[in-house]
């Protein structure tokens, strides 16, 4: 690219991003999107709860959202890697793997994250496609299945307690020995959710729709969805690098203005909020471009 100097650097060009640059395009910001092109959604066939774009593809979503921001004559896309973000006298500066080095007044970052699969078989080819992560983003295609949900302790209680609510042939896989109180196992036998201590061993699923739990001592429990919450990480190391505080969630801390504690950068989406949707993060990441334009404008006045 020939142009080296924006107002604006976006560092991750999915939902969030796209949906913050063309706040700023319309704003007639000159703006970078910055993006490695590894949404965390890529394997899932359709995405939910966002209306006009129910039970679309997420890919197709994303590539119409990038053709209509791409009609902003100042928003400018740069497909790579960021891998180092410093502060400068006049804003910041951002190089990319190949060499690169853009400046920028301000940066937003909407890299979300990167989850820790954990290491069951199948666990990765189902991930997004029969394991989910949310019932209101895709609760309703698997309404009154045969469910599990893979959790323990008392995440397992309010998980199992929430997914109760799409379907009631529902087990509890703990994967291991339960960690839950007496009373809480009462409850949920009371509500005829079975509960399983064997740890898991892997998943009979056909590319990516799972038919059966095997558990290490060869039982199984046959089931259409899953629901998990693996732990995970933040996918940019760039806002920790640049001293952007991170709560005990592993999310970057904002204030209801997308704001981080370091002046001039930003963040949306994904790495920010525990509602991992599309809906979410493009309403985050709109917004966010509309307070770093009109940061821009007060400092400019």
């Amino acid at each position: 690219m020939e142009q080296k100097s924006f107002d604006v650097i976006i560092i991750g060009g999915s939902y969030s991003g796209l949906s913050a640059a063309m706040s700023l395009g319309r704003s007639l910001r000159q703006v970078l999107v910055i993006d490695s092109g590894l949404p965390c959604n890529r394997q899932t066939p359709h995405s939910h709860n966002f209306i006009t774009q129910d039970g679309e593809k997420p890919a197709v979503i994303s590539a119409k959202a990038k053709l209509q921001v791409d009609l902003y004559k100042t928003v400018h896309f740069y497909k790579g890697l960021a891998v180092k973000a410093f502060r400068k006298e006049n804003g910041f500066e951002v190089s990319t793997e190949s060499g690169e080095i853009f400046s920028g007044r301000k940066i937003l970052f909407a890299t979300g994250v990167k989850d820790l699969l954990p290491e069951i078989n199948g666990f990765a080819d189902c991930w997004g496609i029969s394991v989910l992560h949310c019932p209101y983003c895709h609760g309703y295609e698997v309404k009154n299945e045969k469910t599990a949900v893979i959790a323990n302790g008392e995440m397992a209680f309010d998980f199992a307690k929430l997914i109760s609510n799409w379907t009631k042939d529902l087990r509890l896989c703990t994967n291991g020995k339960s960690t839950l109180t007496l009373e809480q196992t009462e409850i949920l036998k009371k509500h005829s959710v079975q509960i399983f201590e064997e740890e898991i061993d892997s998943f009979d699923h056909k590319e990516g729709y799972v038919e059966n739990i095997i558990f290490k001592n060869q039982e199984k429990a046959a089931v259409k969805a899953i629901y998990a919450r693996p732990p995970f990480e933040q996918h940019c190391p760039l806002p920790a690098d640049l001293g952007c505080d991170i709560n005990e969630q592993g999310l970057l801390k904002v204030d209801f203005m997308q704001k981080t504690n370091i002046t001039g950068v930003y963040a949306s989406g994904d790495c920010t909020t525990q509602m991992r949707s599309v809906v979410i993060a493009v309403s985050t990441g709109s917004f966010a471009g509309t307070v770093i334009n009109k940061d821009l404008i007060d400092e400019d006045f």
